[in-house]
C-alpha cells in the first residue's frame, strides 16, 4: 500500500513538474489540487504531497487566499547557484579529463553542433537539454560519485530557470557555444587540469554575469 501511495505521489510530482519545466505552468500560475486530481484521476492527498515537495525544491509557493502558485525566478538563488556549480563542475571537468576518451571528445563536438542548431532554429530549450547533455558527459567521467550527484542535483533544481536564463540572455546561448569549443580543444589537447578547472568555472560565472547585465 505505502509503495502504490508513493508511486502516485510520484506521478503527481512528475505531471506537475514537466508543466513547469515546459512552460505550460509559467510564474505566478495557481496549482488547483482538485483540477490536477481529476485529470490524473488520483485523489488528492498525493497531489497535494507532490506539491509539497515542489515546494521544498523551491518550485512552487504557498499565498495567502490563493494556495499554491508557481515561483517566480528568484534571480539572487539563480546567479548564486550558478556560482556553486561553476566551482563543481570546474573540478569535475577538471578530474574527468584524464580518464575521456576520443570517442567522448568527439560526441561532445557533435553535441555542441546541435546546440548550433538549435540556437538558431531558435529551440532554446532543447538548446539546454543539449547544454546538460555536454557537461554532463564530461563529469561522468570525473571518478567521483558523490561529486556528480551533487552537480545533478543543482542542474535539476536549475532545469526550469535554465530555458528563462537563455531567453534573457539570448547571445549568451552563442558565446556558450564558442566556450564550449574551447573545452573541447583543451581537453584534446589534453591541457593541464588546472587551467581547464580555471576555464570551465569562468564559463558558467560568463553566464551568471550576463544575466546580471542582461538589463
Amino acid at each position: 500500500m505505502e509503495t502504490k501511495a508513493k508511486n502516485k505521489t510520484q506521478l503527481a510530482y512528475e505531471y506537475i513538474l514537466s508543466r513547469i519545466e515546459n512552460g505550460v505552468y509559467g510564474p505566478g500560475y495557481r496549482v488547483v489540487i482538485d483540477q490536477i486530481a481529476r485529470e490524473l484521476g488520483l485523489s488528492s492527498i498525493p497531489v497535494r504531497e507532490a506539491i509539497r515537495q515542489l515546494e521544498a525544491e523551491g518550485l512552487v509557493e504557498f499565498k495567502p487566499y490563493t494556495g499554491a502558485v508557481v515561483s517566480n525566478i528568484n534571480e539572487k538563488e539563480y546567479i548564486e547557484t550558478l556560482s556553486v556549480l561553476a566551482v563543481l563542475e570546474g573540478y569535475a571537468t577538471a578530474l574527468g579529463s584524464a580518464n575521456l576518451t576520443k570517442e567522448a571528445i568527439n560526441e561532445l563536438e557533435r553535441l555542441n553542433e546541435r546546440m548550433e542548431r538549435a540556437l538558431e532554429e531558435l529551440e532554446l530549450e532543447r538548446f539546454s537539454e543539449l547544454n546538460y547533455e555536454f557537461h554532463s558527459l564530461i563529469y561522468a567521467h570525473c571518478g567521483n560519485a558523490y561529486l556528480e550527484e551533487q552537480i545533478k542535483q543543482i542542474w535539476q533544481r536549475m532545469k526550469r530557470i535554465r530555458v528563462y536564463g537563455f531567453t534573457f540572455v539570448p547571445q549568451r546561448a552563442k558565446a556558450s557555444i564558442e566556450e564550449h569549443r574551447e573545452i573541447i580543444r583543451l581537453l584534446h589537447e589534453q591541457a593541464p587540469p588546472h587551467e581547464i578547472e580555471q576555464y570551465v568555472r569562468q564559463h558558467k560565472i560568463n553566464t551568471a554575469e550576463a544575466f546580471k547585465r542582461r538589463r
